[in-house]
């Protein structure tokens, strides 16, 4: 999609990863380098074509189906087979591509630093972290998007980063957006084994959540952690506009572990810290995180068009919504 899109000067906010599956991006929030300038990717979901519980074929869009076209951004695997998409691309030629590398010793401090750098960060600035244990040794890689040609905006933007920590390696260059997330294109196979993740968003990196995190790096319970910024454009929508109802946080926070018990033990002390969570980064089926997911109101509006959409639950495999 990128590369399409780059061919026409236009780009769509997709991942951070070239061969993320554009239908979880479109119904299920769309979280990329873009997603601070030009917000979530379902957010610019201009209509759907859908196959229902029913066999019913209908375009859900402002006009058509307006309800189903709610609950579809943000909600989409509980209600149909989402067929075709459109999309409304934005403007965009090229990008600063800024990527940092940090011995991360003192992880909790680079943590907190980092989101309150993020916070107040111009919305062009959009930042990924990730960090693990490499030997003994634990290493953060920073990737950090401007969206935009204003050279001299994106390193007054980035160069406060440079201070996070004892710095290992950085790079920055001004590139077209699809060289940033080139499409892989290898076999698929269905995803045979299915990682352990969880994952959750935040106002705020406290000094309280960067310590818990940094606990599960250095335990190796959560042994790869990402953070990714959130805010700008996201939040400037209602939060009752979509089904994505988590307009006011500031950062997703996932992870990675090997061990169930223990991993489901070291995030269920997390959550106190956190404020929802991101459904495309969770594994974990109990039925709180259905509630993490959707906020109080959403939730008993997504009930009743479950209700009259897929009343016999047809649609149960991806974190099902009970009919109301």
């Amino acid at each position: 999609m990128a590369t399409e899109l780059g061919r026409h000067g236009l780009a769509m906010s997709s991942g951070d990863y070239g061969d993320v599956g554009v239908g979880g991006l479109a119904t299920a929030g769309g979280i990329g380098y873009l997603v601070r300038k030009h917000g979530l990717t379902l957010d610019h979901l201009a209509a759907a074509e859908v196959v229902l519980a029913d066999g019913t074929f209908v375009r859900a869009d402002a006009d058509n189906e307006p309800e189903l076209f709610w609950a579809l951004r943000g909600a989409g695997g509980n209600f149909g087979i989402v067929t075709a998409v459109e999309l409304d691309a934005y403007e965009l030629d090229r990008v600063v591509y800024a990527t940092m590398i940090f011995d991360a010793s003192r992880a909790a401090t680079l943590l907190r630093s980092w989101g309150g750098l993020l916070e107040a960060a111009p919305r062009e600035l959009t930042s990924f972290l990730y960090a693990s244990v490499q030997q003994g040794t634990p290493i953060t890689r920073v990737v950090n998007v401007f969206a935009g040609t204003d050279t001299d905006a994106a390193v007054a933007a980035l160069t406060p980063l440079l201070d996070l920590g004892p710095l290992l390696d950085h790079e920055a260059v001004l590139i077209p957006y699809p060289a940033i997330v080139p499409a892989y294109d290898g076999d698929h196979y269905g995803g045979v084994r299915r990682p352990l993740i969880s994952s959750g968003l935040a106002d705020q990196l406290t000094a309280e959540l960067s310590e818990e995190l940094a606990v599960g790096l250095r335990s190796g319970v959560a042994h790869y952690l990402s953070i990714r910024s959130l805010g700008g454009a996201v939040n400037d929508v209602d939060p009752l506009a979509t089904a994505y109802a988590h307009r006011h946080q500031n950062f997703s926070i996932s992870s990675l572990g090997s061990q169930e018990a223990a991993f489901h033990g070291y995030w269920d002390d997390l959550r106190p810290h956190l404020d929802g969570l991101y459904l495309s980064f969770e594994t974990d089926q109990r039925p709180e995180r259905l509630h993490d997911a959707f906020p109080g109101q959403t939730l008993a509006k997504l009930r009743g068009l479950k209700a009259a959409y897929d009343p016999d639950n047809v649609f149960d495999r991806n974190f099902p919504i009970p009919p109301g």
